[in-house]
């Protein structure tokens, strides 16, 4: 059973690949977001040395690598499920011997480790070339950081398949799709990292998961995070990651008895 999974990630793979010419056009977009981002917080900085225990290098490696994290999690994996929703072909996948969640789950780590090869590699090679870039020199960081985005594009996933799931209850969730990608960028850390929030949105960051998408892992890699402090943070991804297979598998236990087809 575990080799079909995994030829679904194959499969998944190779369909990005036949039209991998569209993502080099993408690296150029992150490149010049990543542009615009260190131009602008150069300007917020100023003279100062650090703000809200960021020092300008560590900015830059943080807009350079949060952005780039997010071609490796990023997917469309809640308008596929909504779009099999409202077309009926989510029927089928009642009948077959594999679980639906699980198998879309596969498809977006095919669709991973795509962006991760020939997106995410290659633009941060560019983006280090053009800008001041400091990498960390620990071999543990890396390691902990390439645990850690696992459990980014996890975590940002099971949010996706829960958006695309609740096409069951509201025919069309459209808007919600808009606002869960919204919510995602903002709150995760990508367009402005939560330390530089409110106090009080601060602490309602700490009971949701965006944090663990984006923020947590950069500021580990970016060493803003201690070392010794790491783990701790992995740990809030892995707690993260448990609670959302709840309310997913709750989610799609009730959807099974009420599908009705809106066309096909």
């Amino acid at each position: 059973m575990m080799s079909a999974y995994l030829d679904f990630i194959r499969i998944r793979f190779l369909t990005m690949l036949a039209y991998r010419v569209n993502y080099y056009s993408g690296i150029i977009i992150y490149a010049i977001n990543i542009g615009a981002y260190y131009f602008l917080w150069k300007a917020i900085y100023g003279d100062q040395d650090s703000l809200a225990g960021f020092t300008v290098a560590q900015m830059t490696t943080y807009i350079a690598v949060s952005w780039m994290a997010r071609a490796f999690y990023f997917n469309n994996l809640d308008r596929e499920i909504a779009n099999e929703i409202r077309d009926g072909s989510v029927a089928i996948q009642f009948i077959r011997p594999y679980s639906y969640v699980l198998v879309k789950m596969m498809q977006g780590f095919g669709e991973g480790l795509f962006r991760l090869l020939l997106f995410m590699v290659p633009g941060m090679i560019i983006v280090c070339l053009i800008f001041p870039v400091k990498l960390p020199t620990d071999p543990t960081v890396w390691l902990i950081y390439a645990v850690m985005l696992l459990f980014s594009f996890l975590i940002n996933s099971q949010i996706n398949i829960l958006t695309g799931l609740f096409a069951f209850f509201v025919e069309n969730n459209e808007g919600m799709m808009r606002m869960k990608r919204v919510m995602v960028d903002l709150f995760s850390g990508v367009v402005i990292p939560v330390a530089f929030f409110p106090g009080w949105l601060s602490s309602i960051m700490q009971w949701l998961p965006f944090q663990a998408i984006t923020y947590l892992p950069s500021s580990v890699f970016t060493g803003r995070t201690p070392l010794h402090e790491a783990m701790g943070v992995f740990g809030l991804q892995l707690v993260w990651f448990l609670v959302l297979l709840v309310p997913i598998f709750g989610m799609w236990k009730a959807a099974r008895k009420r599908l009705f087809v809106q066309g096909g």
